[in-house]
């Protein structure tokens, strides 16, 4: 089948600094082959780089309220997907407003990530069991339950004080694909490991089902040469606290490096884009220039852009600057578009004459054409973007996003 590719509007090696999502919705649809997020986890807790280390002055909350969300982001999740809008209520419902809040902010961005996604691509998120169960789902709503691929058990040994339950010793990496039938990379012959040095076993560990004596030998001969794919529990890669001390920056959250190579190996071809929407210290950029990959990755602290320039020079001898944006970007995959007023007719006829906003009816003169996400966030001139409104509900919602009108109607009692 034919799939939709669009040009990326960035240069390879960019790395921002700001709102993920206001540079995710400037960024071309379908432009990105792989996506590797590994975002806050709610685990409640403040994360700070220690002094004296390459990263110092790195640090986040991950901990979340209903206060460090837009509100208006769940308007937006109901308008575009009920069913993650119902599963963000029933965080609140079951885990309280912490969970929830943090549901809302990561669904914004997976829609547009899915978005940014060529058809052929996929996605894998890094997540722990703290709320591991919603973020599952959370995908399945966003990508289709179809398009999973593996729940991939990344697991470490060391010390632990947990006497009344069993330690907690794996992160999890929930591998999508974009689209089940345009397929996506996946290089098996790639990520071969030595499963004897690894995991010690040999030929009895073949012998069950129906096959012959000849047929395991077949097996175990192919493994010995080869080495064999890795299954989906990792316990060959090093944690976070045991990484090289040659890569080591002291980033509170900071992933080896071979985590990222065998995603990267597994999952996309020489020449890809690469997109770490999340990217702290900056392992999956330094990663995909190692194996001959574009990037591009986004972080709100500027420390990031200087982390992967240091990397790149400490790491790999590299000495080129990286493209360091704070803008956003404009999209340029939507062709020439007219001028955003002429589709007043056409809007008319698909909204049958009724407010956007308040849900009234009035006559053609008395509505205004409106951008649903401003011009400021990113917003463009195509039609999917455009909305008629009334001149009540289009002052009301001034220069800001159909979803914080919403809110403020809710608030009012004019929209329920």
């Amino acid at each position: 089948m034919s799939v939709a590719v669009s040009e990326a509007n960035w240069a390879n090696r960019t790395l921002w600094t700001g709102d993920n999502l206001d540079i995710m919705r400037g960024m071309n649809s379908d432009s990105v082959n792989l996506i590797y997020l590994d975002p806050p986890f709610n685990k409640n807790e403040m994360f700070s780089a220690p002094i004296g280390s390459e990263a110092a002055g790195a640090s986040f909350k991950d901990a979340w309220t209903l206060n460090d969300v837009d509100l208006a982001w769940l308007g937006e999740i109901a308008d575009r997907k009920p069913a993650i809008y119902s599963l963000a209520n029933t965080a609140r419902e079951t885990h309280g407003e912490s969970m929830q809040a943090y549901i809302i902010y990561m669904a914004v961005r997976l829609l547009e990530m899915q978005r940014i996604l060529q058809e052929t691509g996929s996605i894998y998120l890094h997540c722990d069991p703290t709320a591991g169960q919603y973020l599952k789902l959370l995908m399945d709503a966003v990508f289709g339950n179809q398009q999973f691929r593996n729940e991939i058990a990344w697991c470490y040994f060391g010390p632990a004080n947990t006497p009344r339950w069993f330690p907690r010793k794996h992160d999890t990496l929930l591998f999508y694909v974009k689209n089940d039938e345009a397929g996506g990379t996946f290089n098996r012959d790639a990520v071969r490991i030595d499963y004897k040095r690894i995991t010690g076993i040999g030929e009895s560990s073949f012998a069950s089902g129906d096959r012959t004596k000849e047929e395991l030998l077949a097996i175990e001969k192919e493994y010995a040469e080869r080495g064999k794919v890795p299954e989906d529990h990792w316990y060959d890669i090093p944690s976070g606290s045991h990484i090289p001390a040659s890569e080591r920056t002291g980033y509170p959250t900071q992933k080896p490096l071979a985590l990222l190579d065998r995603i990267i190996r597994a999952s996309s071809d020489a020449g890809d884009i690469i997109f770490d929407p999340f990217c702290g210290c900056a392992t999956a950029c330094v990663a995909a220039e190692r194996l001959g990959r574009q990037w591009v990755g986004i972080d709100l602290s500027e420390l990031a852009a200087k982390l992967v320039k240091s990397r790149l020079k400490k790491e790999m001898k590299l000495f080129f600057d990286i493209v360091h944006r704070t803008d956003i970007p404009k999209r340029t995959d939507l062709g020439e578009l007219p001028n955003y007023r002429t589709h007043k007719h056409t809007l008319f006829g698909k909204q049958e004459g009724i407010c956007a906003g308040c849900r009234i009816a009035f006559p053609f003169r008395n509505l205004t054409i409106d951008h649903i996400i401003p011009q400021s966030k990113s917003g463009t001139d195509h039609i999917e973007n455009l909305q008629l409104l009334c001149s009540a509900c289009n002052s009301l919602k001034g220069s800001g996003r159909q979803a914080e009108l919403i809110v403020k109607l809710t608030e009012q009692g004019i929209r329920r």
